[in-house]
């Protein structure tokens, strides 16, 4: 039985809270998170495919930067809070353009860029303050006529394994399971064969001793939790709308995120 997700600890500034809750578990978890990111979104491999040649994009909360590398025919910079992953990222191909960034201070210049993409990242503000002020920081970023998507976690996951639905609690802490991937003693062990040669003085043993390798116990898997606004059906087109200046072009629900393209406007 799994033990019960904790509550979020009362009255913790949201700095501390991004901190604790966001960043220093992203880092304690990226190598084995980085491991499941593999794979682009439909949505986003669409948005990114549908860019024209050449055009200029942020990546902002990047990732291992599975996105960076979609359409070789854009230059994307990908930034991400965490040096973990930003690590990852390194890893996974030189040629990627990398930095860590927190999302409310991107070090880019404003109004150069053709394109934004956010995926999974600003549900991890710890206010709507923030997440509103994180959605505006990105427009910020873009020329007029510039387009971003950005994917919060959505509360409707009925459907999922998860099971979040309407009526549960939109602030909240989600486990990630850290399993010990420490090697088991291969050491061989010597058995007994019935029917196997034996030399004359192992024949007249009564019995043949086997003596079993002691195996260190394995450590108990180590649960991380991350905080996470699940945004319910309207709430990231509303706050994107308050970010200002902009217009909203399209919005949808995939894989358990609501997803929403503004554009930037005068």
């Amino acid at each position: 039985m799994s033990a019960p997700v904790p509550s979020l600890p009362p009255n913790l500034p949201a700095v501390e809270q991004e901190q604790s809750l966001v960043h220093d578990v992203y880092n304690d978890i990226a190598g084995h998170f980085s491991q499941t990111r593999y794979k682009p979104w439909p949505i986003v491999e669409k948005f990114l495919t549908a860019q024209p040649k050449y055009s200029i994009g942020i990546d902002v909360g990047c990732g291992n930067g599975k996105y960076l590398g979609v359409n070789k025919n854009l230059f994307i910079i990908g930034t991400d809070r965490s040096e973990g992953l930003i690590r990852c990222a390194h890893d996974i191909s030189s040629d990627f353009q990398l930095g860590v960034s927190d999302g409310l201070h991107l070090p880019h210049e404003c109004n150069r860029f053709d394109f934004a993409i956010s995926i999974a990242v600003i549900h991890h503000f710890a206010t709507e303050t923030r997440r509103i002020e994180a959605i505006s920081h990105i427009l910020s970023k873009l020329r007029v006529g510039g387009r971003a998507l950005i994917y919060c976690w959505a509360l409707e996951q009925e459907n999922s394994r998860r099971g979040y639905k309407e009526g549960d609690e939109q602030d909240i802490l989600v486990p990630w399971v850290l399993k010990n991937n420490q090697k088991k003693d291969k050491a061989s062990k010597k058995k007994s064969k019935k029917g196997s040669k034996k030399s004359d003085k192992e024949s007249e043993s009564p019995t043949e001793l086997v003596v079993e390798p002691e195996l260190e116990p394995e450590p108990e898997p180590i649960t991380k939790y991350r905080y996470y606004h699940l945004y319910k059906k309207g709430e990231l087109v509303d706050n994107s709308r308050r970010a200002g200046s902009c217009t909203i072009v399209d919005e949808g629900y995939e894989r358990d995120n609501w997803w929403v393209i503004i554009e930037k406007t005068p």
